[in-house]
């Protein structure tokens, strides 16, 4: 397996490169910088970018998949329950993309938002079992992404807390590979280590181990810091629609 970590800092996010060298096949998860980032990354890994997934719609930055599609013939992928006006392949829970070697496997975790997906990464050269997942802003290091930015907060968290159900029911050993870190405003408590992993954020991400449904809710109420700016222009321009239609 291929797999390069992109770590952004404006705006704060962080991209990934997955792929198979032997079938020189590659996808890109929520890429935000220029399109020539990860263009020149799969070249020097020798593979073409095929697939570019957006683990959700993005309320802090502007994704690049429409510039890094036109640029590779990749094909854009979202989660099915994705209410956008873009064309995009949609992804059920469950569905899984092969990269050669390398099966991206989604799992549909609203919360964050309704259509956000996590991408359970298996390399079957190492063994069937999958090796990470890429979280995206559902779990993230030290702390779970805010639920108020596309539904009411106690929706999304109501959404979450059963979507984190499906994380920690995943083994302990699964490394965490998140779509943020310190400095995001998609999280409060996010530490600048930008990976880690299933056991480690069950034992000591004080959001991810409160396992009451009533007082995950509370919690995640809780201080929530402001939108970020432009939030519903960004979510907006990302789902290809005016603002009043977000």
């Amino acid at each position: 397996m291929i797999l390069r970590q992109f770590l952004h800092t404006d705006p704060v996010g962080i991209s990934y490169l997955v792929g198979c060298g032997g079938k020189q096949t590659a996808a890109i998860i929520d890429p935000l910088a220029d399109p020539d980032t990860y263009l020149e990354a799969a070249h020097a890994t020798g593979v073409k970018i095929d697939y570019v997934f957006d683990t959700h719609v993005h309320a802090d930055h502007i994704s690049t998949w429409s510039g890094l599609t036109a640029a590779s013939g990749a094909k854009y992928i979202l989660g099915s329950k994705a209410d956008v006006a873009v064309p995009f392949k949609g992804v059920e829970n469950g569905e899984e993309i092969q990269l050669g070697n390398v099966v991206i496997k989604a799992m549909h975790t609203p919360g964050h938002t309704p259509e956000h997906i996590c991408l359970l990464v298996t390399d079957r050269t190492r063994a069937s079992e999958p090796w990470f997942v890429a979280t995206g802003h559902t779990l993230m290091v030290g702390d779970l992404g805010r639920t108020e930015l596309a539904v009411s907060a106690e929706q999304g968290a109501k959404d979450l807390f059963r979507s984190i159900q499906m994380l920690k029911a995943l083994p302990d050993y699964l490394e965490v590979f998140p779509g943020a870190y310190a400095g995001s405003v998609c999280g409060r408590s996010l530490s600048a280590n930008p990976t880690s992993t299933l056991g480690f954020e069950k034992r000591h991400n004080r959001a991810f181990r409160i396992d009451d449904e009533g007082e995950f809710i509370s919690f995640m109420m809780k201080d929530i810091p402001p939108p970020p700016p432009q939030a519903a222009r960004l979510r907006a321009a990302n789902s290809g629609r005016p603002v009043s239609e977000a």
